[in-house]
């Protein structure tokens, strides 16, 4: 187990443990506030992200940041964006099953130097990794899920909301339901 947020970040940067190592230009380990009470997990780097080393920072980024902004939250301020895998997958495909047990360990980490008190999944991929393996995205997103004693709320990956811009008010309805748990656990 860690103790070093930086040692972490640095052991996280030289893993090889699966073959997304081999092609990727950067560890994609993740940016914000490492005290803050909400983590949003996403399911892994595209091309903007490998390229810049950070996660969230092309379009789908862009559109995240907007909605965060609406609400009070903010990358700087209150909130951790992090990956179940810390590099691209090719052509930006969904992270194979062999891939997210090998990556989820930093994850693992990353959560418990953070500690925080509501986990956001965005998209399928997350939340069928960290919250079930039968979740429906469409159905529950916005959906709070209790799991030794954390709170896990889906909602729906900004770049889908991108390819269908009639789901955005379903995000910002789940964005509003995050801001209102939030303000009661500070």
């Amino acid at each position: 187990m860690y103790k070093d947020w930086i040692k972490l970040e640095n052991d996280c940067k030289l893993c090889l443990k699966c073959r997304l190592a081999e092609k990727r230009n950067n560890v994609v380990f993740g940016v914000g506030n490492t005290k803050s009470k909400v983590l949003f997990v996403g399911e892994g780097p595209g091309e903007n992200e490998d390229l810049q080393g950070e996660p969230f920072v092309g379009r789908a980024g862009r559109l995240l940041d907007e909605m965060l902004n609406e609400f009070g939250f903010s990358r700087k301020k209150n909130i951790y964006i992090a990956n179940i895998v810390k590099c691209r997958p090719p052509n930006n495909r969904d992270p194979l099953p062999e891939e997210q047990e090998k990556c989820i360990f930093w994850l693992r980490e990353q959560f418990k130097l953070i500690c925080p008190s509501i986990i956001v999944c965005l998209g399928r991929i997350a939340a069928a990794k960290m919250i079930k393996p039968d979740i429906k995205i469409t159905k529950e997103h916005g959906t709070f899920f209790k799991k030794r004693n954390l709170i896990f709320m889906p909602t729906l990956h900004p770049a889908a909301i991108l390819r269908n811009p009639n789901m955005k008010n379903e995000a910002i309805s789940d964005f509003s339901k995050l801001k209102s748990y939030y303000e009661k656990i500070l």
